[in-house]
Formats: structure tokens, sequence, C-alpha cells
């Protein structure tokens, strides 16, 4: 029988394995969170009277993963609820948009916050800002005509307003959460 190492994680029950098991449990929890929140915003009857506009409420559980936890553990929780998400409310479509909108956002906002020199607040209004950007950067390949930008000032202006919300609630909630980083 070959000896295991102190590194060898991959036999079940072995207290080696805690730190991948806590990094599974902690993303699937907090996927299952910000899916929810996901479902929430499809069942809410907002309509800001503008297509595209979104509250984007889930995205309250990706900037705490990215400040409570870890950027690797906020991109799981994100590319998680954008594919479930997308097979449950989008469709294929409204994934593809998502999923350009999180990556560009995501990207941005890891770097704003590893600069130091932004709030959260200022981390998640710019990361709803990109996010629109990036939506409309995949419309405007998927419809070939540039003329799609001269939607973004609508777009910018609502991804600020609910890059706050969603920054100042975070910003609320996070000194009420345990640091769970920690093994």
């Amino acid at each position: 029988m070959p000896s295991r190492t102190k590194n060898d994680s991959s036999r079940p029950g072995s207290p080696y394995s805690r730190g991948r098991s806590r990094y599974v449990a902690t993303v699937a929890l907090m996927a299952a969170l910000a899916l929810i929140f996901s479902y929430v915003e499809v069942i809410i009857p907002y309509n800001a009277g503008i297509p595209g506009v979104k509250l984007g409420i889930a995205n309250i559980v990706t900037v705490i993963a990215l400040y409570k936890l870890s950027a690797k553990h906020a991109a799981a929780v994100n590319a998680i609820r954008i594919a479930v998400a997308g097979l449950l409310f989008n469709g294929l479509f409204g994934a593809l948009y998502a999923f350009a909108g999180a990556t560009l956002s995501f990207i941005v906002m890891v770097f704003l916050k590893k600069t130091g020199k932004f709030s959260v607040t200022g981390v998640s209004m710019a990361g709803g800002v990109f996010h629109n950007m990036g939506q409309l950067i995949i419309a405007s390949l998927l419809v070939e005509d540039l003329r799609m930008f001269f939607y973004f000032p609508v777009l910018l202006f609502s991804g600020m307003l609910a890059g706050i919300a969603v920054g100042i609630t975070t910003a609320l909630i996070i000194p009420r959460l345990p640091d769970v980083s920690r093994g």
C-alpha cells in the first residue's frame, strides 16, 4: 500500500481533505444563496421601463465572497450562479449576456479591490457599470451594429445606481458576518 503524505487529500475522511471540502461546501452554499436571489429578482414585478435594467441583487453574494473569502471563491460562486440561472430562468442568450457582463465586471472588481483605494460600494458600482458594458459588447457583436453603444449612457446610469445599491447593502452585511476564511 502506498504511503500517504500530509498533503494527500484524496483519501475520504482524511483530515487533509477538510480544506477542499470546506471550499466546495462554502462555494455551493453561496452559489445557492446567489441563485435564490436570482430567482427572487425574476419573480419581483420590477420594471424600470428600460430594457436590460435589473437590480442585480444576486451580486451581493459575489461581492461578499470577494471580500470575505477570495477572488477564487467569488469567481466560482458567480460562474455556478450564471450557469444554473441561465438554464432555469434566462435561456442560452441570457446566460451568454450574463457571463459576458459578469466576467468583465469581475475582472474590474478584483483589480479595484486589490488597489485598496476603493470602498466596497465603489468596487460594486464599477462592477455594475462594467457588467452592463460587457453585455453591451456582446449585444453589439451579436447584432453586428456598433450603434448599440448609443444605449450606453442609460446602462451607465442604471449600472451605477444598481452597483451603489448592491455596494451599500454589501457594506452593511460584511461586518456582521463571521470570518470564515480561516480553518
